[in-house]
């Protein structure tokens, strides 16, 4: 193969990761967008029917169907939350049908978070929201003080569990 045709190829390959990126993005950040502005049906529509979020709290981990019961309240209130992407990596897997990512993201409610998720492309070539993780950062400085201050509730959600 001569220089000029590996070039080209690695241009094709190279902008098709590229433009399935810009998706990637354009999806996470409409979910981000739609939860900010209320909006139940479009939040929930891109995430897959079998997604799953886990939430900062040790026990928040729910299906679908339990996020949309958990968060209908508040997209009825008329604001669910507002997580404002910082910077993401993402990543693509080889079969171009699975993504995942990672985010930080700035919230005036919980400040600072990280976000990680699993992305699926479903067969309209939609990317959807599989698996999403929400977690607070917590500055190393503040690890050990923190750690004091929740033990006894550390302890009890592990008497709770099976």
């Amino acid at each position: 193969m001569k220089p000029i045709q590996s070039l080209l190829i690695l241009l094709f390959f190279s902008s098709i990761s590229n433009a399935q990126t810009e998706q990637i993005n354009i999806t996470i950040d409409s979910w981000h967008k739609a939860a900010e502005k209320a909006d139940f049906e479009t939040y929930f529509d891109l995430m897959s029917k079998d997604a799953v979020f886990v939430g900062s709290d040790a026990s928040e981990v729910w299906d679908i169907k339990e996020f949309k019961v958990f968060s209908k309240p508040y997209f009825d209130a008329g604001k669910a939350w507002t997580f404002i992407p910082v910077n993401r990596n993402v990543y693509t897997g080889r079969n171009k049908n699975i993504a995942w990512f990672d985010e930080v993201l700035n919230s005036e409610h919980m400040g600072i978070c990280r976000g990680s998720g699993v992305l699926v492309r479903n067969q309209d070539e939609d990317w959807k929201i599989k698996h999403y993780v929400l977690s607070l950062a917590i500055p190393n400085s503040l690890v050990d003080q923190l750690v004091k201050q929740k033990t006894n509730l550390d302890n009890e959600y592990l008497k709770s569990q099976p």
